[in-house]
């Protein structure tokens, strides 16, 4: 279900997060707090495990679209320290207005494209989706130069300010077809909300 069809889709969300097995109590306490009983319109459920030297971490990302607001929602899971005896979880939640998103960058890339013809919409091989809103820039500077070979005038530097406050990548191979379309299709669903 996407934009434009009725209905607060609240339990798919929690649904979803207790399909991945990844601490569903904790996960979903976090979003429902950060949701605080706004509709979900729509949501993105991404579990990453990923390797740290000899042990698998897991990492879970939420993103829930609501009427008005972006909720991000990241839980991690560490081991025991110094602070806490016994291994824990960090859930940090951040909510973004839908007025304060600038841009939703959306990349496809589709492997084999000679042989797609048309009538449809190719399945991409992976897609990687960047928000942003202004909280976080990034600048990527070089030094500047000129048209002439021979000069060696320091012009200074030039660059880009990009902004690039929230980054998520699927691939088919790693994450599954299903994984890269609920993403396209969460990327659509935001974008339609803040195109005004």
């Amino acid at each position: 279900m996407r934009i434009g069809t009725s209905g607060d889709r609240a339990a798919d969300l929690t649904a979803a997060i207790e399909r991945t097995g990844y601490y569903p109590a904790v996960v979903a306490a976090g979003v429902r707090a950060a949701v605080a009983g706004e509709e979900v319109v729509d949501y993105l459920v991404h579990h990453e495990p990923t390797i740290d030297r000899d042990e698998v971490r897991r990492h879970m990302t939420v993103v829930v679209l609501t009427p008005s607001r972006l909720i991000l929602a990241h839980t991690d899971e560490h081991d025991a320290d110094d602070l806490l005896p016994q291994p824990y979880t960090s859930t940090s939640t951040e909510a973004i207005a839908l007025s304060s998103v600038k841009s939703v960058v959306v990349n496809r890339m589709v492997g084999d494209p000679a042989s797609y013809e048309g009538g449809g919409v190719p399945d991409p091989a992976e897609a990687v989706v960047t928000i942003g809103w202004g909280g976080v820039n990034r600048i990527d500077l070089e030094p500047a130069g000129c048209a002439d070979p021979e000069c060696e005038a320091d012009h200074g530097y030039t660059g880009v300010l990009a902004s690039d406050d929230f980054s998520l990548r699927v691939s088919a191979a790693a994450d599954g077809q299903d994984a890269v379309d609920a993403l396209l299709g969460f990327a659509e669903s935001l974008s339609a909300r803040t195109h005004g």
